[in-house]
């Protein structure tokens, strides 16, 4: 017969709380010692209790009782004080200015909504939101966080407070929202103010750097392609055609940019006001829809060279299936045995043999091309990551784990404190002592805790999250578009000339529905959700 006593700290909201889940904790680690056979022996057997139950009910019953003692205390405490009074005063002034500011905020949402809807219709509205797809994502996201906040804020329960483990991640859920917010306010905040004070020497800096791009990269690669890049011996006809079609397309956006470079300054201050204003997001997805806008030459003369390679690439496959006495057979998607005539085979490589000397021309210019769209889809790319990174980082999680760890367990685990045998002798095991020695002891004398009367002492604890697992998990749905099928997809388009997507689809906040009610009831609902953290807070004090 064995008897267990276990000490444990009571959980407290806002302090600790127990937790399940596995744990690789050092402290574990460092604390434990070779096991006894019994401890195996005890696994092997079956539970006669849950012990999801158990730490449940430990989390609940602490959580419990605190608002019967808060109550208890308010009987017995007098009236409101002066001070109490103040107090709540300012709390509903409080309440009433942010209701007021934020339902302005609501009509002016409310009133873009409306001409976005109506512009929607028109298709010149359409090729806009196309080019800006980024920016509309961004901003729709924006505005249904601004908009939903005194939702969140709203209490879901006494589930709330009768459980410490759901009120903590109900806390964290409630202020991950605004302190993402904040942080990203802060953000656009410092690179908006850097943005304005040098915005002259950006504009240049930027003038300068896509001016020297298109000569010593665009320019002067079209003209070594028309010659013998890297020795190979090309066609002359055909890599002066391209590379003229090249230099021209070049050519033309450069006199574009030169007539519009002077409206290039104002565009850095209103990103950088759009920073300030509404945070670092916004102004870097639009960062990313403007260089997909002015690197749109390099864009299409990609589609183009790519057109002529895949549609050569094709021709090349058909005609190789002719030698084989092959076809294809688009309805079942399949390759069948066909007989030729002599005719077709003679005009098969006819037509074959040119095709495939020409191959190298067009493959060495589809190859340039490439590089450098992948080069911007990769800059791109890079800016969305970043912007779902700052979208997904638990800001609160990370200042709460730097200030109070204990709020975040990461499985248990109990010390073994002292345990007794009823016998002539007694054996007793601390902490304090060295770990190996009572570890042999016990194996020594396994059978005779077995089966006399044994009392084992002790202490359960509770292991704390590292902080990598506390934020990678927040950071698995950005990667969530980066799969092996995809990734070969991508491959296989480049190498056989298909058009892709741009860029790898990112992990962002999915939107929430549009927000319309009466102007009075969101008002009503901004205060509620105001005096509803006032009582929360009360609860939890």
């Amino acid at each position: 017969m064995f008897t267990y006593v276990i000490f444990y700290d009571s959980p407290v909201y806002d302090c600790h709380h127990f937790s399940l889940q596995p744990s690789n904790s050092s402290k574990q680690e460092s604390s434990s010692c070779k096991r006894p056979k019994w401890v195996d022996e005890l696994k092997q057997k079956e539970l006669s209790f849950d012990l999801d139950a158990v730490i449940l009910a430990i989390n609940c019953a602490a959580a419990a009782k605190r608002p019967i003692e808060r109550h208890l205390h308010a009987k017995r405490s007098p009236q409101l004080s002066i001070v109490a009074r103040c107090y709540s005063f300012m709390w509903s002034l409080l309440a009433v200015s942010i209701a007021s500011l934020s339902t302005l905020f609501y009509i002016a949402f409310q009133f873009f909504y409306k001409l976005h809807s109506i512009g929607s219709q028109l298709w010149m509205s359409n090729v806009v939101s196309r080019i800006f797809m980024a920016t509309c994502i961004n901003v729709r996201i924006r505005c249904c966080q601004i908009l939903y906040w005194p939702i969140i804020l709203q209490e879901r329960g006494m589930r709330s407070l009768s459980n410490v483990e759901y009120a903590e991640k109900f806390a964290l859920q409630k202020h991950s929202m605004w302190t993402s917010i904040a942080a990203d306010v802060l953000l656009g905040n410092v690179v908006g103010v850097a943005l304005l004070c040098y915005a002259d020497f950006t504009c240049s800096s930027i003038s300068n750097l896509a001016r020297d791009i298109t000569n010593h990269i665009l320019r002067s690669g079209c003209v070594w392609l028309m010659g013998v890049p890297a020795g190979f011996k090309l066609n002359i006809e055909l890599a002066g055609v391209l590379g003229i079609i090249s230099l021209n397309a070049i050519q033309i956006w450069s006199t574009l940019w030169f007539f519009f470079g002077f409206i290039f300054v104002y565009v850095i201050k209103a990103l950088a006001i759009l920073g300030i204003l509404f945070g670092g997001t916004l102004p870097a997805a639009l960062t990313s829809d403007l260089i997909s806008v002015a690197t749109c030459h390099v864009s299409t003369l990609h589609w183009f060279i790519s057109l002529i390679y895949s549609s050569q690439i094709q021709a090349l496959a058909a005609l190789w299936r002719i030698f084989r006495g092959q076809k294809q057979n688009p309805l079942r998607n399949r390759i069948d045995s066909y007989d030729y005539t002599v005719k077709q085979h003679i005009v098969g490589s006819l037509i074959f043999t040119p095709l495939l000397l020409l191959l190298p021309t067009t493959s060495v210019f589809y190859v340039f091309f490439t590089i450098l769209n992948i080069s911007i889809s990769f800059i791109r790319l890079l800016i969305e990551v970043i912007i779902s990174a700052i979208h997904a980082t638990p800001y609160t999680k990370i200042f709460l784990w730097l200030v109070k760890r204990k709020i975040f367990p990461y499985g248990i685990w109990f010390e073994i404190i002292s345990c007794h045998i009823n016998s002539t002798g007694s054996l007793v095991r601390n902490s304090s002592e060295n770990l190996d020695v009572p570890t042999k002891i016990l194996e020594q004398n396994e059978e005779m805790i077995m089966r006399k009367c044994s009392v084992l002492v002790s202490c359960l604890h509770s292991n704390l999250m590292g902080i990598g697992e506390l934020v990678l998990p927040h950071y698995r749905n950005i990667f969530s578009g980066f799969s092996r099928s995809i990734l070969a997809s991508i491959f296989h388009g480049v190498l056989t000339g298909r058009r892709t997507s741009s860029t790898l689809k990112v992990g962002l906040p999915s939107p929430m529905p549009w927000m319309c009610i009466p102007y009075r009831e969101y008002w009503h609902l901004c205060h509620d959700s105001i005096l509803a953290c006032r009582q929360l807070r009360s609860c939890t004090s």
